[in-house]
């Protein structure tokens, strides 16, 4: 890709408003996580969900078919903990209540959770797709935090 075109696809991609999760595993008896704003719904029947994660992901690496993974989906509030899962080297989960929620780290007050158990991992570029099967969800009443143009935020609806 030219330097152009990947500082124009960029810019295009900030204009997209997304949510934001923090995505957790627990492997070698410590838990694991990482920020991303790449994940969707994938699939009802039966119910599968789709995350992208970075190739250097640390994350990442603790993966593989069967590992458990949960998306906490974060409410609007949680900026912080975006960024703490955000930063490399971190101690992530030091300073946040959590607790192991089907097999996966789930925070506290979080906007969603999501449970699942990696299905298959798709090489995609310099992401890999983590196809995720579902074995549990849960919501809760908080605004999602959003974000858009390099900021954050939630929606509320009008």
């Amino acid at each position: 890709m030219t330097d152009v075109l990947e500082t124009e696809f960029r810019a295009a991609m900030r204009h997209v408003a997304s949510p934001v999760a923090v995505v957790t595993t627990y492997a070698g008896d410590e838990p694991h996580g990482s920020t991303v704003s790449a994940f969707m719904s994938l699939s009802m029947q039966p119910p599968m969900l789709l995350v992208s994660l970075d190739n250097r992901s640390t994350l990442l690496a603790m993966l593989s078919v069967g590992s458990p993974l949960g998306v906490n989906i974060l409410a609007s509030g949680q900026s912080d903990v975006a960024a703490l899962f955000a930063t490399r080297g971190a101690d992530r989960f030091a300073a946040l209540p959590w607790s192991l929620r089907d097999g996966a780290p789930a925070l506290d007050d979080t906007h969603a959770w999501v449970a699942t158990r990696v299905g298959s991992l798709v090489p995609a570029g310099d992401h890999t797709l983590v196809l995720a099967d579902v074995i549990g969800a849960a919501h809760d009443t908080r605004e999602p935090l959003i974000y858009h143009q390099k900021a954050y935020g939630t929606h509320l609806p009008y």
